[in-house]
């Protein structure tokens, strides 16, 4: 038997023709060779709590999860989930219905977008965004239409802000489903609860579903604040809440997520779920149980750091001569490189570990309109005061004047 030429069919499904190799990759791996100080991807260079790490350990020791968990996910992860919204956010969920155990968020995107569009539904997404989200749109058959968050402010109080009306706009007879981060990644953007008031109108006078990406929810600084979407009036039965233990505890590499939502969306999402990873991650979510209950004082500690980190950040970044949005969200800052003389971000970025020893991320790869996100860069502030101040340092050097 021959085998078919690449020619004469691709190997790779023409849905995810676009997608190669994330950018993620090529810039660790320019990290690893050049020896540069890796502020690209989005991981912590501490791990998280002694207490949670122990959690793992013991829940490892005791056969705990060793085997496949239940498909839903433990059942002292899916309380710990609902006792967690509930505690927050006023937000009531039944833990054996209504909330889904996921292997992280990004399997839970995967599985909510493939269990709720049909061919040819039309998405509306803020863009930029997370790279996968085009990726699972396309996987489910649907069409991305991005709604571009775009700069505003002046300097000191620069940030990418949603237009309300062209939200509105992008919304057709052919769409089937907001998908929305709040704390924003990559631009640090936070929605309000006016914009998210607004929101929930359109979803609902459109009878629209909703996916919310919240993994940074524990990460808003100075006067901003995180609502979930599903507080709004209409808002809980039309929308699929996506959390995750990386992010609020430093344990990225646990890959534990949760979907939340009513039973009927819960379902749905765990019909398409059972056949990605069926299980994950059985010992780490008796211990991510342990860490939602966590006291108050860990996740205000936790936030108090990061923005003490994203000031420092900030700062050396600004004396380099950067443009800085000031992101009230997540653990990343986005600059602008024209004043540095440049004005192409992946080319910026791709000579930026050898002309500085330092890993960004160009913005670019994010949008749909490359034309729009091109000078835009995004730097990652989650790493030990002392790596940033050498980061800092070192562009200053490379740039400053």
């Amino acid at each position: 038997m021959t085998s078919m030429s690449s020619s004469a069919r691709p190997l790779l499904n023409r849905r995810l023709a676009e997608f190669g190799t994330t950018i993620f990759a090529e810039m660790s791996a320019l990290a690893v060779r050049t020896g540069a100080i890796n502020l690209g991807q989005g991981f912590p260079d501490t791990d998280g709590p002694e207490e949670i790490r122990e959690a793992a350990v013991r829940a490892l020791r005791d056969g705990h999860g060793n085997q496949y968990p239940p498909g839903p996910g433990v059942p002292e992860l899916r309380a710990a989930v609902a006792d967690h919204q509930l505690r927050r956010y006023g937000l009531s969920y039944d833990p054996d219905t209504e909330v889904l155990v996921t292997a992280g968020a990004t399997e839970a995107i995967a599985a909510a977008l493939l269990a709720l569009v049909e061919h040819g539904d039309e998405v509306v997404a803020l863009e930029p965004y997370y790279d996968s989200y085009a990726a699972c749109v396309a996987m489910a058959g649907g069409t991305r239409v991005p709604v571009t968050l775009r700069p505003h402010g002046e300097a000191g109080q620069r940030s990418f802000r949603l237009d309300l009306d062209e939200l509105r706009d992008a919304v057709t007879d052919r769409t089937r489903l907001l998908l929305l981060n709040t704390p924003h990644n990559p631009t640090g953007t936070v929605l309000t609860r006016a914009e998210l008031a607004a929101i929930a109108e359109l979803a609902v006078e459109r009878d629209l579903l909703v996916v919310t990406d919240e993994v940074y929810e524990h990460l808003v600084f100075d006067a901003a604040e995180h609502i979930p979407l599903a507080s709004f009036p209409g808002m809980r039965e039309r929308t699929v809440t996506i959390g995750s233990a990386g992010k609020t505890f430093s344990f990225t590499g646990w890959k534990v997520g949760w979907v939340t939502g009513t039973t009927e969306l819960v379902t749905a999402v765990r019909s398409a779920k059972q056949f990605l990873t069926y299980v994950a991650s059985g010992p780490f979510q008796y211990a991510v149980a342990e860490a939602l209950a966590l006291p108050d004082t860990y996740f205000e500690g936790f936030r108090a750091d990061m923005q003490a980190k994203r000031d420092l950040l900030s700062a050396g970044l600004n004396d380099a001569g950067f443009t800085v949005f000031r992101p009230t969200g997540t653990y990343f800052v986005t600059t602008d490189i024209r004043p540095l003389g440049e004005a192409d971000g992946l080319a910026f970025c791709r000579a930026l570990p050898e002309r500085a020893g330092v890993v960004a991320i160009p913005n670019a790869v994010f949008y749909d309109h490359k034309e729009a996100g091109a000078p835009y860069v995004r730097f990652a502030f989650c790493k030990r005061v002392e790596v940033l101040a050498d980061a800092a340092e070192r562009l200053r050097k490379a740039f400053a004047h």
